[in-house]
C-alpha cells in the first residue's frame, strides 16, 4: 500500500511540475504568446520591431553617433540583414555589439523573428 502511495504522489508531482513547467516556463508550448517565425514579414513584423527598437538611433539621418549604420527603409537595412551584422547585433554573438547599444536585449520572440526573416532571404515583403 505505502508503495502505490509513493508512486501517485511521484505521479502526482511530476504531472504538477510539467503542468507548471508548460503554463510558465514555456508559454509557446501552450499556445499562449506563442512566437511565430514560420513566415515573417518586413513590413509587418520586422518594421514595427525598428520602429520601436531602433529608429532613434539608426533612423531618420541619424547617423552622427551610430557608427554610420542607417536601417530605416528596406534599402538601408538590406545591407545589414545581407551581411550578418543585423542578426549578429540584436542576438548579441560573440563578435558582434549587442544592440540596442546599452540596452538589455530584446527579447527572445523579437530576436527569432528578425533572424527567421534574414534567415528567410530578407525579403521586402
Amino acid at each position: 500500500m505505502i508503495k502505490i502511495i509513493t508512486v501517485l504522489g511521484v505521479l502526482i508531482l511530476c504531472s504538477a511540475s510539467l503542468i507548471i513547467s508548460c503554463t510558465k516556463g514555456s508559454q509557446d508550448v501552450l499556445g499562449v504568446n506563442s512566437c511565430d517565425t514560420t513566415s515573417v514579414q518586413y513590413g509587418a513584423d520586422i518594421v514595427p520591431i525598428l520602429q520601436a527598437n531602433c529608429y532613434r538611433c539608426h533612423g531618420n539621418g541619424n547617423t552622427g553617433g551610430s557608427g554610420g549604420v542607417l536601417l530605416e527603409g528596406y534599402p538601408n537595412l538590406q545591407k545589414w540583414a545581407n551581411n550578418g551584422f543585423l542578426a549578429g547585433n540584436v542576438s548579441h554573438a560573440p563578435g558582434y555589439i549587442g544592440m540596442p547599444y546599452g540596452q538589455p536585449k530584446l527579447s527572445g520572440c523579437t530576436v527569432n523573428k528578425i533572424v527567421a526573416w534574414v534567415n528567410q532571404g530578407a525579403k521586402d515583403n
